[in-house]
């Protein structure tokens, strides 16, 4: 039964520092991304109403999209369980970029007001330090120098490309 135990928190471990990792790989670049649509009319009045709201509106509104992508996933995993495992899979990957792009967008946004709630700010405190640690020890693998200097090339490749065939971009 330890053993069990042991397996189901080695996994469990990795799964929850896979998705720090692309959290923090992803937040800034999707952020910046879910950025551009604010300049678009409706979006940027949308964006000054959520600013403006007090905190435990603003706090629904940042878990909103969340809850919102839960059932996509749960659709996704049923689309696994049936043999339909690539399908569920890309529904999962395009439902994890898109809620981390809106996700990453709106704590800018309700940052300020949500640490208003001492609660929140504590956990948020918490979970910055542990997140550091986490993000700590996984440079200190080879596979995070692996994975770092790849992403690395893809995106020198990527500017590359750009410059290729955008070059007034």
């Amino acid at each position: 039964m330890k053993f069990l135990i042991r397996i189901v928190k080695a996994i469990t471990s990795l799964v929850i520092v896979l998705i720090i990792l692309f959290e923090e790989w992803g937040w800034e670049p999707l952020q910046r991304l879910a950025s551009r649509f604010a300049k678009l009319p409706i979006f940027r009045h949308i964006e000054q109403r959520i600013v403006r709201l007090p905190p435990y509106p603003a706090l629904i509104v940042f878990a909103l999209p969340g809850a919102a992508l839960f059932p996509i996933k749960i659709f996704a995993l049923k689309l696994i369980a049936s043999n339909h495992a690539g399908l569920g899979l890309l529904i999962i990957i395009i439902a994890k970029i898109i809620g981390t792009a809106i996700v990453a967008r709106l704590f800018t946004l309700t940052k300020p007001t949500l640490m208003q709630l001492a609660w929140f700010a504590f956990l948020y405190e918490q979970w910055t330090v542990w997140k550091l640690k986490v993000i700590t020890y996984a440079k200190a693998t080879a596979v995070w120098r692996l994975a770092h200097e790849l992403k690395t090339r893809t995106i020198a490749r990527w500017h590359m490309i750009k410059l290729t065939y955008f070059p007034h971009e």
